[in-house]
């Protein structure tokens, strides 16, 4: 089944009380997304309070309970996701989208772990986009204490910033650099009361990423032993050769890697979009065409725990051998 016709999964995440109900309830009032999506809601502890929330908008949610989805309902997702299969192919209850919403204590990481290596659900289902909600006013305090958060903002796609009417704009500025720089490649959205436009939760498969279109800027920061490293090729990469590299550098860090993300020229009409967690890479998108003429190729990398020059030596060493050039090298460490 090719990609296009796969049911695009969003995953909705963030820290506890940092907005997420309030986006889906407001994502749900359109009519035409809420009869055509199937809304899965997990829920920390014995009382699923967001869940009956959910209700009042989406007849179809699912309350999966017993904890946290990324430590211990990851069976109960398959066969949740199972279960919405078999209704939509029987014409009981169709859909065209799958939404997740995430407790706050998750790390979404499994998540995407057990739709991309199960044999059924990762050739019917795909990974479209990733929001993660930020509580504005609290989010400094939330990235020094929860790493979750940290990691939340790690494998976003999308950031959501919740509650920007009752904080100053210094606060709002001071968050908003940190997320930059723990997540160059996300693109930060501004929500009052909860209110964004509903297309948000469309991924690339929707949208050009036109995230990459700019390098980002050299920063030097310091979070929770994460660090960032992004690279510019101006030729042409070896897809082939690319992907043995990528594949060796995961399987020795895998762990440590938290996101990587590109766009590449791999010498085709359009770019190959590059998606991955840990040691878990989405399939590759091939774009029809550049989003802009300028045609070169974007790489960032973030990792914790991991000296980000390994990656770079690494990469500066087997294009070297290969004869592809890098240029535009940033780096960047965020803690």
């Amino acid at each position: 089944m090719s990609q296009s016709r796969k049911k695009p999964i969003t995953i909705v995440t963030g820290c506890l009380g940092s907005g997420k109900t309030t986006l889906l309830q407001h994502i749900l009032k359109d009519e035409t997304i809420r009869t055509s999506t199937a809304v899965i809601v997990n829920e920390y502890g014995k009382v699923g309070l967001d869940h009956h929330l959910l209700r009042k908008a989406d007849e179809r949610t699912v309350l999966l309970k017993g904890g946290c989805i990324c430590c211990n309902s990851r069976e109960d997702l398959e066969e949740e996701l199972k279960s919405l299969l078999y209704e939509d192919e029987s014409g009981e209850h169709p859909f065209s989208r799958v939404i997740i919403e995430t407790t706050g204590m998750a790390d979404p990481s499994p998540i995407l772990f057990t739709v991309l290596t199960n044999p059924l659900l990762q050739h019917r289902y795909v990974i479209d986009c990733v929001i993660t909600t930020v509580d504005a006013k609290n989010g400094l305090l939330h990235l020094k204490n929860n790493p979750e958060t940290v990691k939340q903002i790690t494998v976003a796609d999308q950031i959501i910033l919740t509650k920007t009417d009752i904080t100053t704009q210094a606060e709002v500025d001071s968050v908003t650099s940190q997320i930059e720089t723990i997540n160059p490649a996300c693109t930060i959205t501004h929500a009052v009361d909860g209110v964004v436009d509903r297309s948000i939760i469309q991924g690339t498969n929707q949208r050009e990423p036109l995230s990459f279109l700019q390098p980002p800027p050299q920063i030097h920061y310091q979070i929770n032993d994460v660090s960032s490293i992004s690279f510019t090729f101006k030729q042409p990469l070896d897809w082939t050769a690319f992907g043995l590299w990528l594949s060796m550098l995961l399987h020795t860090y895998g762990e440590n890697v938290l996101r990587v993300k590109g766009l590449l020229d791999v010498g085709e009409a359009g770019p190959i979009v590059l998606n991955g967690v840990q040691h878990i890479i989405h399939p590759p998108q091939h774009l029809e065409k550049w989003p802009d003429e300028t045609q070169h190729s974007h790489l960032i990398f973030i990792a914790r725990d991991l000296d980000t020059s390994l990656i770079e030596h690494s990469l500066t060493t087997f294009q070297t051998f290969l004869g592809t050039s890098i240029e535009g090298c940033d780096f960047s460490s965020v803690s």
